[in-house]
């Protein structure tokens, strides 16, 4: 089967969501599919090799802004765009990164999903043309739903079957200003009757997403993302220097501040001597004020000697940070679609504490390597750790589930395989048997 994967780059920094594409497209090789993932806006950046490092950005992020803001640059040459579109100069614009304002977010937004009505739709029409002549697939997957604003062409013009992953869209879309918020969720739903397949990565998801969408339970199914566990070494933490991990992308919503609260609380109790805490994941230069907020708070509690910062790692040196943790902590202040480093975490026999919300019941209910406690509650997070960072025969069971358990669920093999089974189904139009389907229950 010949499968052609959209999905937005990022440019400079590392995402759940290109990492879990780059591993979806090379499982789907090896399962002997012509598989190809073409990058969106800008370049994709990967802790590892890339998928399809022969194709270039279809759709480029300057042109659309161009489109969207100054409607009469798509008559321009496709020359100039061409040269706008050049990976230096996207990369260059993906360092601006949050110098957006609010007005433009949603604009962008909203002009994406509006579709053939919306003025980037230029731009969009000479993707789709490049798919009906030269890539011609069999079935064509979206990275995410914000991409969906394309199905209605799709399916009128080229007649190919579409499967929309869902990755935490609400929570961008839920922080966009009025009066693109409403807007761009009704245009969600408009186009979701136009999608052959959902696929959400946890049954919490596709519950959230099958009701906003308005989009009927039999059009979800739910694929759990995977990662290459083999790559993963298991962690060797000093007994005398504990260490609690973070890693994600340093920003508010992933609970970062709740994180470093429940830190200076525990290094007040003093319960757990010379704890330490380490702080991993993507940083933009979006972040800074953020991050440095934080690093004045850790000072002023007398907690700076105790934290180190590691922005933007390489692969070796993410294997590196998680063999170093004794527990690892994301508490998202919303709740969260999966969660890759949880994942990531559990692979490296490290046990994690979450906020009992989201998708994370439900992964730590499939590997037992984990506890919940009361979401966005510092002195809750502290307890949580603080039990566990006590109790060495329990991190010990939890370090052997996990393992066991990511290779057995969350492996790439495993994703691949019951992502095969939804496209194929969506190509036949019909329900795969062999995938989960949300019940609505």
């Amino acid at each position: 089967m010949r499968i052609l994967h959209l999905t937005p780059g990022t440019g400079t920094f590392h995402c759940g969501s290109c990492l879990r594409d780059t591993a979806l497209i090379k499982g789907l090789r090896v399962r002997g599919h012509d598989a190809m993932m073409a990058p969106l806006y800008l370049p994709l950046v990967n802790d590892r090799e890339a998928a399809s490092p022969e194709l270039p950005v279809r759709v480029g992020g300057i042109s659309l802004y161009l489109q969207q803001k100054l409607p009469w640059t798509r008559h321009l040459p496709r020359a100039f765009h061409r040269w706008l579109n050049k990976p230096e100069r996207l990369r260059s614009a993906a360092r601006l990164m949050g110098m957006t304002r609010a007005k433009d977010l949603g604009e962008m937004a909203l002009g994406a999903l509006v579709g053939e009505k919306g003025p980037q739709w230029p731009e969009w029409r000479r993707l789709l043309d490049w798919i009906k002549t030269e890539a011609k697939p069999d079935v064509i997957s979206l990275s995410n739903s914000l991409l969906i604003g394309l199905c209605p062409a799709i399916e009128r013009d080229l007649g190919i079957p579409v499967v929309v992953s869902l990755q935490g869209e609400d929570s961008f879309l839920d922080t966009l200003i009025a009066p693109y918020r409403g807007q761009a969720w009704e245009a969600m739903r408009v186009n979701a009757r136009h999608v052959t397949r959902f696929i959400a990565p946890s049954k919490y998801y596709a519950g959230v997403m099958s009701a906003r969408l308005d989009a009927p339970a039999e059009k979800m199914a739910v694929v759990y993302n995977g990662i290459d566990a083999n790559s993963f070494g298991t962690a060797d933490p000093d007994p005398n220097w504990p260490v609690v991990g973070y890693f994600a992308r340093m920003i508010h919503g992933k609970g970062l501040t709740t994180l470093v609260d429940a830190f200076i609380e525990l290094s007040k109790r003093n319960r757990v001597p010379r704890l330490k805490l380490k702080i991993g994941g993507a940083k933009t230069p979006a972040d800074e004020k953020y991050v440095a907020g934080l690093e004045r708070k850790l000072a002023e509690a007398g907690c700076e000697q105790k934290v180190e910062w590691h922005p933007n790692l390489s692969f070796a040196d993410k294997l590196k940070f998680f063999r170093n943790l004794t527990v690892l902590s994301v508490p998202a202040t919303y709740g969260e679609a999966f969660g890759l480093y949880l994942l990531e975490a559990m692979a490296s026999g490290v046990p994690v504490v979450q906020p009992d919300h989201g998708a994370f019941p439900e992964i730590i209910g499939m590997t037992g390597c984990g506890v919940l406690c009361r979401p966005d509650d510092p002195s809750a997070l502290a307890d949580a750790l603080e039990n566990l960072l006590l109790d060495d025969h329990a991190r010990e069971q939890m370090t052997n589930r996990g393992i066991q358990g990511v290779r057995s669920e969350f492996s790439v093999a495993r994703m691949a395989e019951r992502f095969e089974e939804v496209l194929m189904a969506a190509r036949e139009r019909t329900v795969p048997a062999g995938v989960h389907e949300h019940s609505g229950a």
